[in-house]
C-alpha cells in the first residue's frame, strides 16, 4: 500500500505525515498536486500548512485544484482519505465532507496541545479506541471553528458521523475545553462513507514517542484498515 501525502504551495505538514505513516510501518510519498493522483495510490492524505497562503480562506484554492476532483471521485469508489488541519479545511471546500471551517473564535491563531472524545469508535479511523476514549493530541490552527448550518449538522449527528469533540481531560465537552469555538466542540467529522474523514488536530504529531505522546497513532492506522487502489 502506498498513501499518496498531496502537496500544494504552502504545505508544511507533509514531510511529518510521511514520516509519521513510515513510522507505523505504511508507506507514504509526497505526490505534488500538479503531477495528480498516482494510479497505484491506497490512500490519501491531507496534510496541514497555508495552501495558496490562505488566500480568499483557508483550503478554498486548493479543494478546487484538479487533484481534488480526481480524489473525490476515488472518495467514492472507496479510497480512504484523511484530511488533517488545512486537509481538513481542503476537505470541506472540496464537498469531500458537509460543513466548514471558518476563524477562530478568539480570532487569533492557537498553537497546543488540547483533549478530544471519540464519539464514533466504529470507524476505520477510530477502531483503535473505545467509544468515549480520549485523546491527547496538537493544534495550531487560525481557522479551525467547525460550522454546519442546522439541517447539515443534524443530519450528521443522525448518521454518526461526529468522529471526534474537544473536550476536557476528563472527557467532559465542556465550552472552556472548546479552543476554537467549533459548534457542539466539533474536532473532526466522516465524509458520506467511513472511509472518508477530517479532522483539525493533528494525528501525525503524535505518533513518534520522542516527540511526546503517542495518542494519534491509532488514527493513522486507519490507512491499514481500509485499502483501495485508485
Amino acid at each position: 500500500m502506498t498513501v499518496a501525502v498531496i502537496q500544494f504551495g504552502g504545505s508544511n505538514c507533509d514531510r511529518d505525515s510521511v514520516r509519521a505513516l513510515s513510522h507505523l510501518g505504511i508507506d507514504a510519498e509526497r505526490v505534488w498536486y500538479e503531477d495528480g493522483l498516482p494510479d497505484d495510490a491506497t490512500g490519501v492524505m491531507l496534510p496541514g500548512g497555508f495552501s495558496y497562503g490562505d488566500y480568499l480562506r483557508a483550503g478554498a484554492m486548493a479543494g478546487r485544484t484538479p487533484i481534488l476532483a480526481s480524489i473525490r471521485e476515488a472518495a467514492a469508489e472507496g479510497l480512504p482519505v484523511l484530511g488533517v488541519c488545512n486537509g481538513a479545511q481542503i476537505g470541506c471546500e472540496a464537498g469531500l465532507t458537509p460543513g466548514a471551517f471558518t476563524v477562530n473564535r478568539s480570532a487569533r491563531f492557537q498553537c497546543e496541545r488540547i483533549h478530544v472524545r471519540v464519539e464514533n469508535a466504529d470507524t476505520p479511523w477510530t477502531a483503535a479506541y473505545d467509544e468515549g476514549a480520549v485523546l491527547e493530541l496538537p493544534i495550531a490552527h487560525g481557522e479551525g471553528r467547525f460550522e454546519a448550518d442546522d439541517d447539515t449538522y443534524d443530519r450528521l449527528v443522525e448518521e454518526d458521523r461526529i468522529l471526534l469533540r474537544y473536550c476536557d481531560a476528563d472527557g467532559d465537552v465542556t465550552d472552556a475545553a472548546n479552543p476554537n469555538g467549533s459548534r457542539d466542540n466539533v474536532a473532526g467529522v466522516l465524509g458520506s462513507q467511513e472511509t472518508v474523514a477530517v479532522m483539525m488536530p493533528h494525528p501525525e504529531r503524535a505518533t513518534l514517542p520522542d516527540l511526546g505522546g503517542t495518542d494519534g497513532t491509532g488514527l493513522l492506522r486507519g490507512f491499514e484498515r481500509t485499502t483501495t487502489t485508485v
